[in-house]
């Protein structure tokens, strides 16, 4: 009770600052990828500050010189974090069209370049999603999907939407498979209670889409859902809590 209280307030504080830090600092250099930097930080505050530890696996199969679309399984905001902490490189995370309105946090989901989607309105979404192909291609960043599209209750993977897999298909940019443990057990959907623990984030091998069209999606989707089911099914490591 009283690590989410502490962690409520300091972490409500924390993106109150860091989120004034970005905007006035995009709108004094010009510079997006300040971005960056202070969501890494915010988030490594937030994980600290919550009693979490993430272990990396796999770091070796992120590509610093080259686009990929990393798709990971979501069942807490704290994967989230986790990613935003461990990402080596530009990245762009794909979401819903609604946290643009979160005071403080919707201008810099905006400013940073992350994409929005209206699931409301399809034409929007697939144009937004060809949009972020296109700025992935130009300077080599990567784009964060959950293919499932929300957190999942039981932590049990939900039926994946199609809108990333074509994506990396039209834009032929390797797709590369992400699991998230014990995430649900620091936080699940639905509950407010924050637990310590570790998350660990295992990267797999990228899968190449640049030969690939777009008829054999339903066959990537598959492809993507078993290797990342594997990766979660393996024994854990021993971490310290």
């Amino acid at each position: 009770m009283i690590r989410t209280i502490w962690v409520t307030v300091l972490g409500s504080l924390a993106t109150v600052v860091y989120g004034f830090w970005g905007i006035a600092t995009t709108y004094a250099t010009r510079d997006p990828h300040i971005f960056e930097r202070l969501a890494r930080r915010w988030a490594r505050f937030i994980l600290r500050r919550s009693g979490v530890r993430v272990h990396v696996e796999g770091l070796e199969h992120v590509d610093i010189g080259k686009p990929q679309i990393f798709m990971a399984n979501h069942q807490s905001w704290y994967d989230v974090f986790a990613l935003l902490s461990e990402i080596p490189k530009r990245y762009r995370f794909v979401g819903k069209k609604e946290l643009e309105k979160i005071p403080v946090f919707g201008t810099c989901w905006k400013l940073a370049g992350h994409i929005s989607i209206d699931r409301g309105d399809r034409i929007a979404a697939i144009r937004a999603l060809d949009e972020a192909g296109e700025v992935i291609r130009r300077d080599a960043s990567s784009v964060v999907i959950f293919p499932e599209g929300t957190r999942s209750r039981d932590g049990n993977m939900l039926p994946f939407k199609k809108g990333g897999f074509m994506l990396a298909l039209r834009t032929g940019v390797d797709v590369v498979p992400v699991a998230i443990l014990g995430s649900r057990a620091v936080l699940s959907k639905g509950k407010w209670r924050i637990r310590g623990g570790p998350i660990i984030l295992r990267f797999g091998e990228p899968i190449r889409t640049a030969e690939m069209s777009v008829d054999e999606r339903d066959s990537l989707m598959a492809e993507v859902r078993s290797r990342i089911e594997a990766m979660i099914s393996r024994p854990a490591p021993l971490l310290r809590r």
